[in-house]
């Protein structure tokens, strides 16, 4: 899950709860959206400079689950492509809790 950045000066490295703290927040930023803390459910794999991402949401009620999801996607690839230079594969988002 770490990143490493080759550069010519140098190598860059990016922890793994660097990454996960980028998606939660990229993730949290949807209003009315947490990633699950209790037993949280976080997979990213990082390999060849490019990002898949797992993550569980609960979603405030009255949101249509589908368009949170998607924005939930949209916000966690933006913030990997644009603070980490890394293209994103996938971000599979889980709905598991409606509070």
């Amino acid at each position: 899950m770490t990143l490493v950045v080759s550069e010519p000066a140098g190598t860059i490295t990016v922890t793994p709860p660097a990454l996960a703290g980028l998606v939660v927040q990229a993730a949290e930023a949807v209003d009315g959206v947490q990633v699950r803390r209790g037993r949280r459910r976080l997979d990213i794999d990082v390999a060849r400079g490019e990002a898949n991402v797992r993550l569980e949401l609960s979603a405030r009620y009255g949101l249509v689950l589908p368009d949170v999801a998607r924005e939930v996607q949209e916000q966690v690839a933006d913030a990997l492509v644009t603070m980490c230079g890394v293209s994103v594969g996938s971000v599979d988002v889980s709905v598991e809790e409606v509070e």
